[in-house]
């Protein structure tokens, strides 16, 4: 493992849709209000940006244009994962090419009976070995169905291209025992930001949270109030988060997070088909906890 260790709060960013197509002004617009703040980079092209749901063209695009948004600085990690081995490798190469920092790669998971930790270990190492970027493993259960094991991430740690994972599950023991099982210069990151503060408080480097998309000034203070051991403070401020991290998150995820988006002066906009748009009560739900949390302006 070489280099600087991967640390701090990244925004998995949402892709804004006018009808059916990318809206790229307002995704560059998004981006730089986000670059604003104490975020470390950017997340593009992950479960909250639709990556499944765009065609490779629009993803090439797409990550031209948030790269000429993000400043030298910050990092952009790109999301690149795909079903096959070989479709990986070259979005990977594709999205490297067009200033992809690194590339997280969430599981194959078509086949699931049979993407066992030897399965994903020899994926995995093959796109690793391809990356002219270095790669963070993506581990994201909720919608894939199967689930990335210590195990393999231990495996998989001890190569020099990959230097972390998001683990997005809310298992606090599994995200344990991946930290302990995996070199100091490996870094864990939290994916979910109902149970951040302790993930951080076992070892997670960081988090990549929908939640810090709409307020990422108060997911930087909770990332830093763990780093200098304040950890009563972290605790309140994490109960504060959690209402609307529930819903944003596993109650009504992306349509939830664009709805968030859209209240507070960014371009969320509509969800692609098959996703459903928000309904009414939802939306109600979101307002409240924005209204609670003091930051809506409409």
């Amino acid at each position: 493992m070489t280099g600087m260790k991967l640390r701090g709060v990244f925004p998995p960013i949402p892709t804004p849709f006018a009808g059916d197509l990318v809206e790229h002004a307002a995704l560059a617009a998004n981006v730089k209000q986000w670059m604003g703040t104490k975020l470390n980079g950017i997340v593009a092209l992950g479960s909250n940006g639709e990556a499944p749901l765009l065609e490779d063209r629009e993803s090439d695009a797409l990550i031209t244009t948030v790269r000429d948004a993000v400043p030298a600085d910050r990092l952009l990690i790109v999301g690149t994962g795909r079903e096959s081995t070989a479709g990986t490798i070259a979005a990977t190469r594709r999205a490297a090419e067009l200033g992809a920092d690194m590339v997280l790669v969430r599981t194959p998971s078509f086949f699931k009976n049979v993407m066992t930790s030897d399965a994903f270990v020899r994926h995995y190492t093959a796109v690793a070995d391809a990356a002219p970027v270095p790669v963070l493993l993506y581990n994201v259960t909720m919608y894939t169905g199967v689930n990335l094991l210590p195990d393999a991430v231990a495996r998989l740690a001890d190569h020099e291209n990959i230097v972390g994972m998001k683990e997005s599950g809310g298992d606090i023991a599994q995200i344990a025992e991946c930290v302990s099982r995996t070199p100091d210069g490996f870094s864990v990151f939290a994916g979910s930001a109902t149970t951040v503060f302790a993930a951080l408080c076992v070892g997670a480097a960081g988090a990549v949270l929908a939640l810090s998309a709409v307020l990422p000034d108060l997911c930087v203070e909770l990332y830093e109030l763990v780093q200098q051991a304040r950890y009563e403070e972290a605790r309140a401020l994490q109960e504060r988060l959690t209402p609307l991290a529930r819903l944003l998150g596993s109650v009504h995820g992306v349509p939830g997070l664009k709805y968030a988006l859209d209240q507070i002066g960014y371009r969320g906009g509509p969800v692609r088909g098959p996703l459903l748009p928000l309904s009414p009560e939802a939306g109600r739900q979101i307002s409240q906890q924005l209204l609670a949390l003091g930051v809506l302006t409409g």
